[in-house]
């Protein structure tokens, strides 16, 4: 082969006397960019005369799914970036444009967006490090940049402060390990008089960056130490300062809430006597809703009900445009540690003025709902009330109480409120049944802590039928706002999830197929396909590893002012609406409300209306980074509590297969830890992604995806929230699927792409 000379990658599972599916063309897409025009398709897959026709007709479907996307000149490409992203400013070009790349992006190389302002952005000084929200053009001019990014705002500032963790070496130095893994590491400045405040090695600490005045590291300057690496609370500081999440309110802000009068009944329905409860977990703070139930007594509605779910009137509160509304959509939403909240509003607020607190006037703006016995609704409307909950329950009371077990508190409750509530739900069950959202049983983890805030345990998070009963009042409350507002042709926030991907299908029909379970391409997948799945495989061994695998399938939810339904909840109209305390999205629906309804002056403005994109793009952003900040906080909260346990064996699943290794989940701690490729000994292992497997070559022995193992506690970094882990369970025969594409590297002499330690390509 010539210098220089790319090898085309051809998808293994090929076989030459089929023609290939769309999974095997995406694969071969994406393997190979530069053999990506039609033509080089057809000779990669020996297509000839009718067969080429029949290529076309797949691309272009591929094409219209926005699957692939063609480029002039440059063949196809599956990636496609959208009208609005968040992207990072990575240099400068020749000409002195920021260059910038899409945070978000699932190919392997991130395309190039050349930066420019808007004449109406004022002071958007940006800078290389910068996140920015930027409205996506093609670039038509440059070849060096496929798309020209006109910025809309920007995200943060390029820091001249950083936060780590100090150590000392030997030398009596002090070095900074910043908690940014792409930052280098600092030399901690001494000299100055400031630095001289106690530290000692594994607190995390605020520095000032020094200017780089000559060749080798950077200096800096300490400015605050915020706690020790061995302290829980500062794990939980690493996640917001890693992310860049304000967790500090401005005193602008503060001294706002602390002027706020509680809202009058004026210009509001008196809805104090309607006997409103919460359900919430024992240790909530922030009531954003309540519910009641009552038997319809319309004659027209035999065994039908009425449904009021009331949620807390934060636009009253929030006006828009204020210091309360900016720092609020710079949040996006509460972000829940097990140890604390950052709320999106200060607890004046948040746990105060909008909290549907027990006792106590409330104003909220509240849907009453009509649905008849078989869980039909037949109509909605929206009131701005004044309202006042009788009691603050828990989903365990709630639970409890319907069981049979009353409690002192229950007691009172039971008949006239509580058993309406759950024979209205066992209505809506039936309506739920009917509609078929996606029913996948994944455990989740749930920290329990002591007195002092210090991990006492790690147990699975038990969900109650009481749970189901709040979700489905809650979902049928946001159907209600979505379907009033697209009524009135009102601009909103939809909350969206898109069908998994044509590619991500294949590969699941090509996994269930080794299981013996057939999904057929010719059907549409729908949530309810999913469901008899699922259902066929319900106690038996292979639940957990389909369960798991179907959740891999799954897209990013994220609001969108372009609906395309919720694939998961099987719904056309959906939107949030029921938790405005500590979701912006939700508040952005509840000022469109009053808009639509003329139920106030506190409405959505014609500015906001002008940029839904650019909202749900940004709390779309925030929502993620604030999932991502909860579930990195907890695995370094757990990596904590497990560093007296070194050495110490657990059992549990595999829960992760990739080329690298193995995830493992331990059943008690329903954690996960990672065990490296190199620990697999005497022999050579490759990854099949469609069985979710590592398999030795020679022994045809293996690991799969939910297999039960027994493993060994090898290393723990709660810094980085790491447990590293050794096999102690042997490999077991793996049986090869048809369907596996890498079942060809086992019967064929090809490149070595085999692992034994590291990766030897």
């Amino acid at each position: 082969m010539a210098k220089g000379e790319k090898k085309t990658k051809y998808p293994h599972s090929f076989n030459m006397e089929r023609l290939p599916n769309k999974a095997e063309i995406l694969s071969f897409i994406n393997e190979n960019p530069h053999l990506s025009n039609k033509r080089e398709i057809a000779k990669a897959f020996n297509l000839k005369g009718n067969s080429r026709i029949w290529l076309r007709d797949i691309l272009r479907e591929l094409k219209d799914q926005d699957l692939i996307s063609k480029q002039r000149k440059k063949g196809i490409s599956r990636e496609k970036l959208p009208p609005v992203a968040v992207v990072k400013i990575s240099g400068r070009d020749e000409d002195g444009d920021f260059i910038a790349q899409p945070l978000e992006w699932e190919g392997d190389t991130k395309p190039n967006i050349e930066i420019r302002a808007f004449p109406r952005i004022k002071g958007a000084s940006v800078g290389v490090g910068d996140h920015i929200l930027v409205k996506i053009f093609r670039n038509k001019t440059s070849q060096s940049s496929a798309y020209i990014g006109r910025i809309i705002r920007k995200i943060d500032v390029s820091p001249k402060t950083t936060f780590g963790i100090v150590r000392k070496l030997k030398t009596d130095q002090w070095r900074l390990d910043p908690i940014d893994r792409k930052t280098n590491e600092l030399i901690i400045d001494t000299s100055e008089p400031s630095s001289k405040m106690k530290i000692e090695s594994g607190d995390l600490v605020e520095v000032e960056i020094k200017k780089n005045t000559g060749y080798g590291l950077k200096s800096a300057q300490i400015k605050n130490v915020l706690g020790h690496i061995e302290s829980e609370k500062t794990l939980s500081m690493i996640a917001l300062l890693s992310k860049g999440i304000p967790y500090i309110f401005p005193e602008e802000v503060l001294e706002q809430a602390k002027h706020i009068k509680p809202a009058k009944i004026e210009n509001r329905e008196d809805w104090r006597q309607l006997p409103l409860v919460t359900i919430d977990p024992p240790d909530a703070k922030d009531h954003d809703d309540a519910v009641y139930a009552t038997r319809d007594k319309d004659p027209a509605n035999p065994g039908g009900w009425i449904i009021v779910v009331a949620i807390a009137d934060v636009s009253y509160y929030i006006k828009t445009g204020s210091a309360l509304d900016k720092e609020a959509f710079k949040r996006g939403n509460s972000i829940y540690f097990p140890d604390h909240v950052v709320p999106m509003l200060p607890e004046q607020i948040s746990n105060n003025l909008c909290s549907l607190r027990e006792g106590k006037e409330r104003p909220a703006l509240a849907v009453r709902m009509t649905f008849d016995e078989k869980g039909h609704k037949l109509r909605h409307s929206f009131h701005r009330i004044m309202m006042r909950v009788i009691a603050k329950l828990s989903y365990q009371e709630v639970q409890l109480a319907i069981e049979g077990k009353i409690t002192q508190k229950t007691a009172s409750l039971i008949e006239n409120v509580l058993q309406p509530l759950w024979q209205a739900y066992g209505c809506l069950k039936i309506a739920r049944n009917r509609r078929q959202p996606l029913e996948l049983e994944i455990a989740e983890k749930k920290i329990i802590l002591d007195q002092d805030g210090c991990i006492k345990d790690v147990v699975n998070e038990t969900y109650l039928e009481a749970h189901r009963l709040i979700e489905e009042f809650m979902i049928q409350a946001n159907i209600s706002a979505s379907e009033t507002l697209k009524e009135h042709h009102q601009p909103l926030i939809y909350r969206i999830h898109d069908k998994p991907s044509l590619a991500k299908q294949e590969i699941l029909r090509n996994f269930l197929q080794s299981l013996g379970i057939s999904l057929s391409r010719g059907v549409e997948l729908t949530s309810a396909r999913l469901n008899s799945i699922l259902a066929k495989v319900m106690n038996t061994q292979q639940q957990e590893l389909v369960n798991q695998v179907i959740l891999r399938t799954q897209s990013q939810a994220e609001y969108n002012p372009k609906n395309i339904g919720h694939f998961g909840l099987n719904l056309h109209n959906y939107t949030h609406f029921t938790s405005p305390i500590r979701r912006y999205a939700d508040l952005i629906i509840h000022r469109a409300l009053i808009k639509a309804l003329k139920l106030g002056n506190d409405q959505l403005t014609n500015i906001q209306e002008e940029n839904l994109t650019e909202i749900a793009t940004q709390i779309s952003f925030y929502e993620r980074r604030a999932m991502i900040a909860e579930r990195e906080t907890i695995d370094r909260l757990v990596a904590h509590y497990l560093t007296n346990k070194i050495g110490c064996s657990f059992t549990g699943r595999v829960s992760g297969v990739t080329k690298a290794g193995l995830f493992i989940s331990l059943d008690k701690l329903n954690t996960d830890g990672f065990v490296p490729i190199s620990t697999l000994k005497n022999d050579y292992y490759y990854f099949d992604e469609v069985q979710h497997i590592l398999v030795g070559k020679r022994s045809h022995k293996g690991y799969q995806l939910s297999d039960r193992v027994e493993v060994k506690l090898i290393t723990v970094q709660p810094f980085a929230g790491a447990l590293c882990f050794e096999l102690l369970t042997a490999p077991r025969p793996i049986a090869f699927s048809s369907t596996s594409y890498n079942k060809s590297k086992f019967i064929t002499k090809k490149r070595r792409q085999s692992f034994y330690g590291k990766n030897i390509n």
